[in-house]
């Protein structure tokens, strides 16, 4: 007679435990440290990003006790803008070659909740930029061994890093970029869109032509792995790195650069994983406008889908 009860709670014990949520608010934000890797001239470089919980709140957190990394802080490159969910790979810290057991703690505060990331070199922590393919679900989530001798893109933004304009007058952001060795090559229908503009279009509407998706369309295709997976090809695309995202319009509206998941979602990792094909002479020319006064860093992130360059444009906005 127990039998039965017994067996209901088992299965209500494993659903229980099997059970994902998630929040649009009230999270904490995670910095990760992501691994290190060796130099030539005998430094490393040490790889970090972050884990925001919610889906969407965003974070500005000040340099300080809030966003510092110790020791030789607080300010260490570290961003201020805290986009949604995983930003992988988002900047790096060299550290010299008798750096040795050291260690560098990344300390953020947001939502009352305190977390931190402790970045060493042992060597459990190694990777390589196969690895960092993986990681970010590059080139689909291949696993050729091509992808260690990878190239990142070639990245150039046009004019003085340091910028002045006033608050509603847009700013000209003319930034190129090159796939120096076209791995992991483009593969997949892409999609000609303005120069740093969206990657896919929204869904379908009910009575709109191909309202009626094939089977095979990656949109309603179940996911083969439970990583995130993005399509390789070049992209490029303007975030806000330092100061409030909120006050700042990019236009043409920018491809996400956090891994968005959900279905035609403006992102790599987006189902149907359209990455539009670069402008012709690979010049994305975007602008930004200002509602707020202030100092903001501006970042150009342009990627094969499995490395990463970036490049910061600070500006000075006034009324």
């Amino acid at each position: 007679m127990l039998l039965v009860p017994l067996v209901a709670f088992l299965l209500f014990q494993v659903a229980g435990a099997q059970a994902r949520f998630t929040y649009s608010s009230s999270q904490s934000v995670s910095p990760a440290y992501e691994g290190w890797w060796p130099n030539e001239d005998g430094s490393f470089t040490m790889f970090f990003g972050y884990m925001n919980s919610n889906w969407l709140q965003e974070f500005d957190i000040p340099i300080g006790p809030d966003n510092g990394i110790e020791p030789g802080g607080p300010d260490q490159g570290q961003p201020t803008h805290f986009y949604p969910r995983r930003n992988p790979f988002l900047f790096t810290i060299r550290v010299p070659n008798d750096f040795g057991s050291k260690e560098l703690i990344w300390t953020v505060t947001a939502n009352g909740k305190t977390e931190h990331a402790y970045a060493s070199l042992k060597s459990d922590y190694q990777i390589d930029k196969q690895v960092m393919s993986t990681e970010v679900g590059g080139d689909f989530g291949s696993l050729r061994d091509e992808l260690r001798t990878n190239i990142p893109p070639d990245l150039k933004v046009e004019g003085d890093k340091h910028r002045s304009v006033k608050v509603g007058e847009p700013l000209t952001l003319v930034a190129s970029a090159t796939d120096p060795d076209n791995l992991p090559a483009r593969r997949g229908e892409g999609v000609r869109q303005p120069a740093g503009g969206r990657g896919q279009t929204s869904a379908p509407r009910e009575g709109q032509p191909n309202a009626q998706l094939p089977p095979s369309n990656p949109a309603y295709r179940p996911t083969s792995s439970l990583a995130a997976r993005s399509g390789p090809g070049l992209r490029l695309s303007w975030i806000v790195y330092r100061g409030q995202a909120v006050t700042v319009t990019f236009s043409p509206d920018q491809m996400k650069t956090w891994m968005d998941t959900r279905v035609y979602s403006n992102s790599p990792w987006s189902p149907p994983y359209v990455i539009p094909v670069p402008p012709p002479d690979n010049k994305w020319i975007v602008q930004a406008t200002f509602q707020e006064a202030g100092t903001y860093v501006l970042r150009a992130v342009a990627s094969d889908g499995s490395l990463f360059t970036y490049e910061n444009v600070t500006v000075s906005v006034t009324r």
